[in-house]
């Protein structure tokens, strides 16, 4: 009977083992349920709309380059590249048997129509089984600047655009809703998932209410809430710093006047203070437009407040000029970060003021679109609404001319640099981001929930 006793305890270890196991082991199946504050109106990934949203987009379309999280290209609709002429032409040779999602096949002469639309001061043709993009003068970034999601290769069939990526839109309503379904022919493999429902249009409370509710199982979080969101047992999901807020002029500085304000103005504002009490450790103060984490010398740019420098160059000035400070009104960060920033100028002798009218100067928020630290900061510029920089060359000495070119301008001032954050649910698994914060939705499953 004790051998018995024995016998039966090993079998239910055996099997106890076996369930944990089938329960950890990944397996195809379910419907994620996403719930996001963009509500675009188009699927087109060369609209702005989609601005932050790259993640969404990825699900349905493919890029003919990706980056690593070093930044570095690596194949994707394109197996292979070369650069000519000293990096002003560029070949790219095409993966074969990929098809879009309605099982088109893709061609040298689609993917070259596809560039052409989304740049169209670019020369791009099709030569063969390969797309040559030719530059007017030497871009050595190229692959990382097509790595970028407005460079997804489509295919448009009247109003219709298709994909050739891990999943296919079955259900869109603009702006309020999106179901994807996955695609048994994907080139890199189907998904785990059978599809993924995105709510459009939901506010962060919403989010969180049908989170709690257990209606969708990923959705936004506050950066500054998020720490407090850990607290109450959530399962958060952070990411590097990989979002700029910075103050933005409307136009050139004037005047030797004009500069000696907009000093002051940047020596008032306490960046580590709006770090800490305003968004809960959510970001890092901010020196530079790109943040350390990928250049390695934002520390060289100075963030500490010094309202005794402030006032000195305020009181070099005859007559201050009032500033209208605009933001948006519908982010209560904004509003908050707004009014404090308005009391800092105030104690450096400023006269600025909140408005919802016409600006003079603006807080922005933008988020990194690549990985690659000098197209990062084109696209960057191009999301603050100023000018391109000319960068040249490509090593960090560089880049960090460059990006000092920016702030001397100043018409940028860095104010944070803050991390996204998501609530996922405990049923999501092998969940994980590139180090922009990018979701790998294709590689994800779904487990049971625990009763």
């Amino acid at each position: 009977m004790k051998h018995r006793g024995f016998r039966l305890l090993a079998t239910a270890s055996l099997l106890i083992a076996v369930v944990a196991g089938a329960a950890t082991r990944p397996h195809y199946g379910g419907t994620l349920h996403v719930s996001l504050r963009v509500a675009p109106t188009s699927l087109d990934p060369s609209q702005a709309e989609w601005s932050g949203s790259r993640d969404v987009l990825s699900l349905m379309f493919d890029t003919l380059v990706t980056l690593n999280d070093q930044g570095r290209p690596k194949p994707a609709l394109a197996t292979a590249w070369q650069a000519e002429s000293g990096s002003q032409r560029w070949q790219f040779s095409l993966r074969q048997g990929v098809t879009f999602s309605d099982g088109t096949p893709l061609t040298s002469e689609v993917a070259a129509a596809s560039l052409r639309a989304a740049n169209p001061t670019w020369k791009v043709f099709s030569s063969g089984d390969a797309v040559v993009v030719e530059r007017d003068s030497p871009d050595p970034n190229l692959p990382a600047e097509l790595a970028l999601s407005r460079n997804s290769i489509v295919m448009r069939d009247g109003d219709k655009i298709l994909g050739t990526g891990p999943f296919v839109a079955v259900e869109w309503d603009p702006g309020k809703k999106l179901v994807v379904a996955a695609r048994d022919g994907y080139f890199g493999g189907r998904p785990f998932l059978d599809s993924i429902e995105v709510e459009l249009g939901k506010n962060l409370r919403e989010q969180m209410v049908s989170f709690d509710l257990g209606k969708a199982q990923v959705v936004e979080v506050a950066p500054e809430q998020a720490r407090r969101a850990v607290t109450e047992g959530r399962r958060i999901e952070t990411s590097d710093p990989v979002e700029l807020l910075a103050l933005v002029f409307g136009r050139e500085s004037q005047s030797a006047v004009d500069s000696k304000q907009r000093e002051a103005l940047s020596l008032s504002v306490d960046r580590r203070l709006f770090n800490s009490v305003v968004l809960q450790n959510g970001g890092e103060p901010a020196g530079g437009v790109l943040p350390n984490w990928m250049t390695g010398y934002e520390f060289l740019f100075p963030v500490d407040v010094d309202l005794v420098r402030a006032q000195q160059e305020r009181a070099e000035v005859p007559e201050t000029t009032v500033w209208n400070l605009g933001f948006d009104s519908a982010d209560p960060i904004e509003r908050v970060l707004a009014e404090r920033i308005v009391l800092n100028a105030r104690d450096a002798g400023l006269r600025l003021q909140l408005a919802t009218g016409p600006t003079d100067v603006r807080l922005v928020r933008v988020r990194l679109a690549s990985l690659d630290a000098q197209v990062a900061l084109g696209e960057l510029m191009a999301g603050l609404g100023l000018p391109q920089m000319k960068i040249n060359g490509d090593s960090v000495e560089d880049l960090y001319s460059a990006e000092n070119g920016v702030l001397k301008s100043q018409r940028v001032i860095p104010l944070l640099h803050l991390r996204t954050a998501w609530a996922v649910s405990k049923t999501v698994r092998n969940w994980s981001e590139a180090r922009d914060g990018a979701w790998r939705l294709p590689e994800v499953w779904l487990a049971a929930e625990r009763p």
